[in-house]
């Protein structure tokens, strides 16, 4: 039998081990030159980025729209002037002559704009639509072309000319072009607060955790280099495709986020290293070949799961598989790379400036500092009875957690999905009181309702049957057109309103209707009903193969780390039930509006289509990573003792406050990026939020060690086939231990992890 390779002792080192632990000094240069770099690169990124993207790209809906743009710009305006005679105005309001002899000068004003194409007017068109119900305002409405950025541009420029006073009338902006503009500088506004939130309350806790404030900066530094990094990376993703403003939140929220977390392990094991007699170099060789490992493994499992919206079409959430991949990769590698050079060089010095002496100078002798940063021994043990007394009543443990768990996510059982709209702004935002005003006093919503575009119609006559054959559909209310852009081409379209709301059940229901009518040439369905279906669409078919990959790839990283067979089962089952709270508490909150006025935001009725896919990704991914961290601890104790029991306890003792540790402060960072103006952003913030704290403090306390109890040994079985295979392939925490003996497993064989760090 061929010699089994061992792994290097704390004194040997392979690969960027001994790069780093050799060339201390070289490696801290090369990552700021690298970060240099990147400030350089990453400038501007947020003037590059989109609000958009939530449409599928190759949906008939975004056809249409393209095609209504190109050849009917002014049939779906993006630009509406909000006309409101003053108080000195009478009864006729906006009909009055100076009212209207303002407004037509406004009018043709504004169609002069470069840039500005396809301007109406109540004044010119005598639409009832354009007027409100109780005559006092009227809406100039445009289309303003080219892509979000050129839109903006256009928008920036004009206007200081329209908004304000003017005469007998005040001017109000709001349409599609103005909400995305709004909603990207509150974006970049909002995530400035919440890094100035973030950091310094991070700070705080940090200190709390390590006790010393520089073992504290380190995590900051880790995270820092991330989040420029990543912004490096999304500022040339700008070049070749859209990526979504809202990816900066990931980016920023993570990049701290993990980059706590992996510190925080590589820094424990660090110390641990040093205080039982190891140099600083061979203790960061150890701690890359043991914590370091858990670190890869945890940062591969976030990032395949981060990755799997990339599956998706919408531009959206492709944007933060960008980001967060590019965060998580960059946190790792900073975390693997940067900080132990960073370690090797304070040596001792990490626990410089302890600011928790005058603390501990008021506590009672006696009481023992662990290991573990930020925790005692006392600690530690309390963590273990806990483990204990779950597994003395393991099954209690585990029908009650998972049936709380379960309630919790009652709610989302009654989802309703949209489509994002100006209500995702605060109330006082300018796009979003015009859009109000307008659903609450005008007849009818310009650019609203579905439009039907025809290509290669034989003539008029053909137009007319196709319409009357739409004018018997359920639900139509009324249908305007057909608009013909012109004897020499074969486009024409119709303006079709629908019954109920623009986005609604009924809306919806008469998209496909109208799509199931053949007249005999081509037609295509846009708007925001049509929108919201191929979205919904273009999620279904996506979703089976985006849950395949999370699923697949997570059941093999967890095998590779542990060996078993039904450890890898158990991660994924518990981490979807670690999620269910945070979506019952979206539908509750978001959709249903309770806590609307504590947390300041608009209700909808409806839960934006891309954000569960989202949050999901985001949620499941963070669940694994102090999955591995608990995992990987009682797979070295029970290859180092052979007692499952013993092992979850120990395993739960050392990581438990770690977790804890890194959860809460995870936490804050993402209830700083929850305190955003913008709905979206502040349901992401805070559903992670929720989603951190249960995983780590019910699922990873309560609920795993309450079912390792109830699986005993068998925990660790797998099959002889996958067992050598692990023998072969698999990395795990931990210097090199035989493991107890098990079924098919030959005892003259130790198992050893190959490969180096």
């Amino acid at each position: 039998m061929s010699e089994v390779k061992k792994p290097p002792s704390s004194g040997e080192s392979g690969g960027w081990t001994r790069f780093v632990t050799a060339r201390p000094r070289l490696s801290l240069l090369l990552a700021l030159v690298v970060t240099a770099l990147a400030v350089f690169v990453g400038g501007g990124v947020a003037e590059r980025m989109s609000s958009g993207g939530w449409e599928d790209p190759d949906a008939q809906s975004t056809y249409a729209a393209a095609a209504l743009e190109r050849e009917f710009p002014a049939s779906q305006p993006n630009l509406l002037l909000l006309v409101d005679a003053g108080p000195g105005v009478g009864a006729a309001g906006v009909d009055d002559p100076a009212v209207a002899a303002e407004a037509e000068r406004l009018t043709a004003l504004l169609a002069g704009e470069k840039g500005v194409v396809g301007v109406g007017s109540y004044w010119r068109t005598q639409l009832p639509a354009l007027r409100s119900e109780d005559g006092r305002q009227a809406l100039i409405a445009a289309r303003v072309l080219g892509d979000q950025k050129t839109a903006t541009e256009v928008l920036d420029r004009i206007t200081p000319r329209y908004r304000g006073e003017h005469g007998p009338v005040r001017v109000s902006l709001g349409g599609p072009v103005a909400v995305q503009a709004e909603v990207t500088t509150t974006i970049q506004e909002d995530l400035l607060r919440a890094e100035l939130i973030a950091l310094p309350v991070t700070l705080v806790l940090l200190v709390l955790v390590f006790g010393s404030a520089v073992a504290a900066l380190l995590p900051l530094g880790v995270g820092i280099v991330a989040i420029l990094g990543t912004n490096a990376v999304l500022r040339g993703l700008t070049e070749f495709t859209e990526v979504s403003v809202f990816a900066q939140n990931l980016t920023t929220a993570l990049g701290l986020g993990l980059a706590i977390d992996y510190a925080l392990f590589i820094v424990r094991r660090f110390r641990e290293e040093l205080a039982a007699g190891q140099d600083p170099a061979g203790a960061v060789g150890t701690t890359l070949r043991t914590a370091g490992r858990t670190v890869l493994f945890s940062a591969l499992t976030v990032a395949v799961a981060l990755s799997a919206m990339a599956f998706f079409p919408m531009s959206f959430l492709r944007s933060f598989a960008y980001a967060g991949v590019a965060v998580v990769l960059l946190a790792a590698a900073a975390a693997l790379v940067l900080l132990p050079a960073a370690l090797i060089l304070l040596g001792e010095r990490v626990n410089s400036l302890d600011l928790r002496r005058l603390w501990r100078r008021g506590r009672a002798s006696g009481a023992t500092a662990d290991a573990t940063p930020g925790a005692t021994a006392e600690t530690g043990r309390g963590w273990g009875r806990a483990a204990a007394l779950v597994m003395r009543r393991a099954p209690l443990f585990a029908a009650a957690t998972t049936a709380g768990l379960l309630l919790l996510g009652l709610p989302f059982l009654g989802v309703k999905f949209g489509t994002v709209d100006d209500r995702q702004l605060p109330k006082t935002a300018e796009s979003h009181v015009v859009q109000q005003q307008i659903r609450d006093g005008f007849p009818g919503s310009p650019g609203g309702g579905l439009t039907v575009l025809a290509e290669g119609a034989s003539g008029p006559a053909e137009l007319t049957a196709y319409r009357e054959r739409l004018a018997g559909l359920p639900g139509v209310v009324r249908i305007d057109g057909p608009v013909s852009a012109g004897p020499e081409t074969k486009y024409a379209y119709f303006s079709v309103v629908a019954k109920g709301e623009g986005v609604g059940p009924q809306a919806q229901d008469l998209v496909d209707e109208v799509r199931k009518v053949d007249p005999g040439f081509r037609t295509s369905v846009a708007g925001q009903a049509a929108r919201l279906v191929d979205t919904k669409a273009a999620i279904a078919d996506a979703l089976p193969t985006a849950l395949a990959l999370v699923a697949l790839a997570t059941l093999l990283l967890v095998f590779l780390l542990t060996g078993s067979l039904l450890i890898p089962l158990q991660a994924v089952l518990l981490n979807a039930l670690s999620l269910t709270a945070m979506f019952g508490a979206v539908v509750w909150v978001f959709q249903e509006g309770n806590l609307s006025g504590l947390l300041s935001f608009t209700s909808t009725g409806d839960i934006e289509t891309t954000l569960p896919v989202l949050m999901f990704c985001i949620a499941f991914g963070l669940s694994m990573d102090y999955g591995v961290f608990l995992i990987s601890r009682i797979k070295e104790e029970y290859d180092r003792t052979g007692d499952h029991e013993g092992a979850v306890r120990t395993g739960l003792a050392r990581t438990g406050g770690l977790i804890t540790a890194a959860a809460l402060i995870l936490a804050v960072v993402m209830v700083a990026i929850g305190t955003s103006r913008v709905t979206n952003t502040k349901m992401l913030g805070l559903g992670i939020a929720l989603a951190v704290l249960m995983d780590a403090m019910v699922v990873r306390s309560l609920l795993v060690p309450a079912v390792m109890k109830l699986t005993g040994k068998a925990t660790w079985w797998a099959p002889g086939p996958l067992r050598r295979l692990h023998e072969r392939f698999g990395l795990s925490e931990g210097e090199a231990v035989a493991p107890p003996a098990l079924p098919e497993t030959r005892p003259e064989e130790e198992k050893v992890p190959v490969g180096t760090a």
